[in-house]
């Protein structure tokens, strides 16, 4: 069973406490909710990064030349 942590910081006393379900529960949504922005994230750069290159692509050019055209 999955434990937590707890410290008293004025005496730095710590205490090993096994978590409960619903703690359980609520950690496992937080991991599948994490999981999925991270997922998302990756799409939303995936497709900036096939726009970006469908653009390059138009307009004939590298991303090195597109670089050199911005700086």
């Amino acid at each position: 069973m999955p434990h937590k942590v707890i410290v008293d910081c004025l005496t730095g006393e710590t205490t090993e406490v096994e978590l409960t379900a619903a703690e359980i529960a609520d950690q496992e949504a937080a991991q599948k909710a994490a999981e999925a922005e991270r997922k998302a994230q990756e799409l939303i750069a995936a497709a900036k990064a096939t726009a970006k290159a469908a653009l390059l692509d138009k307009l004939g050019i590298t991303a090195e030349e597109a670089t050199l055209l911005l700086s």
